[in-house]
């Protein structure tokens, strides 16, 4: 499936790429981040993510980004007999494709598409009742990204919403959302 993913990538990077301009920068942002599981209160916590992206074409547009990020969730039982609270450290590699509205110095721009993110470390705090539950999470999930945002100049300013496509944890069928806001800024 990733290579699939990959190879349409490229495929379309090539065919805006031949046409249009290429724009390369630098975004940071913050997340609101929570895993949604079975039979258990959620609540989201705050995390950060910082990276690089590069934009092929004006109009419609592809944008590959790879960024460093945080992200997690708490969540309960509903007589506060297990609690727990679980912050990922990712590598995402989401892959967007976006149109354009307005013109090239200030527009308004709408994107989506999946995101890859591969978990390099975790760190967990859980109540003496979870026991191995929540011990098993994935070492990658596959999920997507949808939002908007506006150019002004070289800056660019994004709102996502992310949502798991994969589990992180089969445990309690947890899955990961988050709310993204980043701001970027475009070298060339």
């Amino acid at each position: 499936m990733k290579k699939y993913l990959l190879s349409i990538a490229l495929l379309v990077a090539g065919v805006i790429g031949a046409k249009a301009q290429v724009s390369v920068g630098a975004k940071a942002g913050v997340t609101f981040s929570k895993i949604n599981t079975n039979d258990l209160k959620e609540s989201s916590i705050t995390g950060y993510q910082v990276g690089g992206f590069a934009r092929f074409g004006s109009d419609w547009f592809l944008q590959p980004e790879l960024y460093l990020g945080s992200s997690g969730g708490k969540f309960e039982s509903d007589d506060n007999t297990y609690s727990g609270k679980v912050r990922f450290t990712t590598l995402n590699v989401p892959v967007l494709i976006g149109k354009s509205f307005g013109q090239e110095s200030l527009n308004l721009h709408l994107a989506a598409g999946p995101v890859y993110s591969a978990i390099l470390s975790d760190s967990r705090s859980f109540g003496q009742n979870v026991g191995d539950a929540f011990r098993n999470y994935k070492s990658s999930a596959l999920g997507f990204q949808a939002g908007g945002g506006v150019d002004i100049g070289n800056i660019t300013v994004d709102l996502r919403y992310e949502g798991g496509l994969t589990k992180v944890s089969d445990s309690f069928d947890q899955r990961q959302s988050l709310w993204a806001l980043s701001v970027g800024y475009k070298f060339f």
